[in-house]
């Protein structure tokens, strides 16, 4: 009997990790690490840099989803001989559900194309893959054939993206994976798989100065995938005296979520988001917790203004 309700309860399990794989997971501060999402957004910034993101849902569940990533991004300027259009950057992502453990490992490049003064769009493609693993065998079910051997993939995938930048504002459209890759399958005695889908983002945001030292900025995003409810985040953030930003983000019939950030040395800057559902599952669990920290690594715009000071001191 106990055996009956391990095996039963497994199936479950691993049917929502291929609901979960689904949809793969959604930063709720994806506005400070938009690359994960889009390839464009490589280039845009105005220095290399270096962004750490960790997420954690559905504390107070055992084995619920944690997500790490790491991601090292910029502008290359004048860098091994590479045009000042031209963005690079790497992004690594892990994951793990129970007994599900995927990481992602991707490059982007981006161009500029300088549309006006004040106006540019980047152009991005990304490749790369993932490394799906499932111990199976750790659940304790060896009698039967469908538990006995664990699975490990690789899928490589591809995705493109598109990034307008003006002096206010910002649009952003990208599918981070266009192809169709399989995570999990078994041919015989019950059928369980996960199947990653194609996703298509489509966001926006602009900067509102209400005065010197405050600055409003409200943005979305919208994530659609076949077969899965459509998706989308609603945010607005207040900008203070340029030291700290904090907000709010409503994620359509799932969450709402506070978010702070603080800038540290004009450079450094640490955010935390916390999520509490929206729907009945909160009573099941206690919220999504979600930190991430900036760290700009060259300072040539900044380098460049202090020569051009010290020149005209000279002066």
């Amino acid at each position: 009997m106990k055996n009956n309700k391990l095996y039963f309860f497994t199936i479950i399990v691993i049917c929502c990790i291929g609901s979960y794989a689904q949809q793969d997971v959604t930063f709720t501060l994806y506005n400070y690490n938009m690359n994960i999402i889009n390839p464009a957004y490589a280039g845009a910034g105005e220095n290399l840099e270096f962004t750490s993101n960790y997420r954690a849902q559905w504390v107070g569940l055992d084995g619920a989803p944690e997500t790490w990533n790491f991601s090292l991004s910029g502008p290359m300027r004048g860098k091994a001989g590479l045009s000042d259009k031209v963005g690079l950057g790497l992004s690594v992502t892990n994951s793990s559900v129970f007994v599900l453990k995927e990481t992602d490992i991707f490059v982007d490049f981006s161009y500029k194309l300088q549309l006006k003064e004040t106006l540019d769009l980047f152009l991005g493609f990304k490749a790369g893959g993932s490394s799906v693993n499932i111990d199976l065998a750790s659940i304790g079910i060896d009698e039967d054939p469908l538990f006995s051997e664990n699975v490990s993939v690789f899928n490589p995938n591809v995705g493109v993206g598109a990034y307008l930048k003006g002096e206010r504002f910002y649009v952003n459209i990208s599918a981070p994976a266009l192809l169709k890759t399989r995570r999990y399958e078994k041919e015989s005695g019950i059928v369980t798989q996960a199947t990653d889908k194609m996703q298509f983002f489509m966001g926006a945001g602009y900067h509102f100065p209400l005065n010197k030292n405050v600055t409003f900025t409200p943005f979305f995003l919208t994530r659609v995938i076949s077969e899965v409810p459509f998706s989308m985040d609603i945010s607005g953030t207040f900008d203070l005296y340029d030291k700290a930003e904090i907000g709010l983000n409503y994620r359509l019939k799932e969450s709402i979520s506070g978010v702070v950030l603080f800038k540290m040395l004009d450079r450094i800057k640490i955010g935390y988001a916390y999520d509490a559902a929206v729907t009945s599952i909160s009573n099941y669990r206690r919220g999504n917790h979600e930190v991430i920290l900036k760290v700009p690594l060259f300072f040539e715009k900044q380098s460049q203004q202090n020569q051009d000071t010290n020149i005209t001191n000279i002066q």
